[in-house]
């Protein structure tokens, strides 16, 4: 079941949204301008050959990782996709080793090893950055099973693409979080184009993907990306529902990114216009809107909301710079981190033959 979607409706009046304080509010400005400084920095040293792999960029997403994740407690769980640095950021991560991991240096996150679509921060409970399409839904759901296991009264946000919605593991994941009663919230980050196709002719629906979930009886509701507002005060009733009653929720968020689906893209402009792309930065830039609300709203002044954005520029500039002068993993520590019965010299990593073992 969903929400009637109605324009009309003003989010901000919400519970969650009314205890906001104005510091609040300009923390999720400020939270929605460092993720975006992060990636064009995180662009522009890319392109000129100081990282690796791919690199896929949250630009445009913003409202969806800042206006959820802003919602977590203590017991609450975090795992996404390979387009993962803007969820990193909003767990609480620090510039400097997210950036160091996009250079492949042996002070970011995951020493150097995991790259871009591999940031992990075990006690901020966020769980990666995972390059599997969809391969993290079932993990979602694990770490669902393992908050009701204990009893602990928490959820886990658990992040996809729409391109991901076709994909069986996902299937699988929703028919057991439906049979077994999981705190786990879907939420499905649809920016309309997959990898590069239109979402009408990637996947068959009837009225959203959301809707999917009625086949498994479980709520839905969709999400105007845009309004960081409504992200808050609907994902707020779907992660209620899953810390009070133990129950599962799709969330589809409407959403757009700027770039190709990688910065190795180079079909990002043929599979949609120019034109389109523009339209959304003008008129649809969720960062831009927060800004001019509360503008509207007499929280800060455009100088302040400026400077706010300079702060998060130099921060994202200062994490190159420690990103470039930082080692590189020495030839040694591929043996590290592989298994952690052997690194820990557990009893069960003395038992048997391990594939590193001397």
């Amino acid at each position: 079941m969903m929400d009637s979607p109605d324009s009309l409706l003003d989010f901000s009046q919400s519970k969650v949204n009314q205890s906001l304080t104005n510091d609040d509010k300009i923390q999720l400005f400020r939270d929605m301008v460092r993720i975006r400084r992060f990636e064009q920095t995180a662009l522009k040293f890319y392109n000129k050959g100081m990282m690796g792999g791919f690199l896929h960029l949250y630009i445009g997403q913003e409202s969806v990782a800042v206006g959820t994740i802003g919602l977590c407690g203590d017991n609450d769980h975090v795992i996404t996709a390979y387009r993962c640095h803007g969820h990193a950021l909003s767990v609480g991560m620090e510039m400097n080793p997210c950036m160091a991991e996009l250079f492949g240096k042996a002070t970011g996150s995951a020493k150097g090893k995991g790259g871009s679509m591999h940031l992990f921060a075990p006690d901020k409970n966020f769980w990666g950055g995972h390059g599997i399409v969809a391969g993290q839904t079932p993990l979602g759901l694990g770490l669902a099973y393992g908050l009701k296991y204990k009893e602990l009264e928490g959820c886990c946000l658990c992040y996809l693409g729409d391109g991901a919605v076709n994909q069986g593991a996902f299937h699988e994941s929703l028919n057991l979080a439906a049979l077994f009663d999981l705190p786990v919230v879907y939420v499905i980050e649809n920016n309309g184009y997959s990898m590069g196709t239109s979402q009408h002719r990637s996947s068959a629906y009837k009225d959203c993907l959301a809707q999917r979930a009625d086949a498994y009886d479980m709520d839905w509701d969709l999400v105007n990306g845009e309004d960081l507002y409504e992200v808050r005060a609907k994902a707020h009733i779907a992660m209620e529902r899953a810390r009070k009653e133990s129950k599962p929720t799709v969330l589809e968020i409407a959403t757009y990114r700027y770039y190709g689906h990688s910065v190795a893209d180079a079909n990002a402009k043929k599979y949609r216009t120019p034109e389109e792309i523009e339209k959304y930065k003008t008129y649809h830039d969720p960062t831009r809107l927060w800004r001019r609300r509360l503008i509207e709203e007499s929280v800060f002044t455009d100088a302040e909301a400026d400077a706010i954005d300079r702060e998060a520029k130099l921060e994202a500039d200062a994490s190159a710079v420690f990103a470039e002068e930082s080692p590189a993993p020495t030839v040694e520590s591929i043996f590290d981190d592989v298994y952690w019965e052997t690194d820990n010299n557990t009893e069960a990593g003395n038992t048997g033959r391990h594939f590193f073992n001397d």
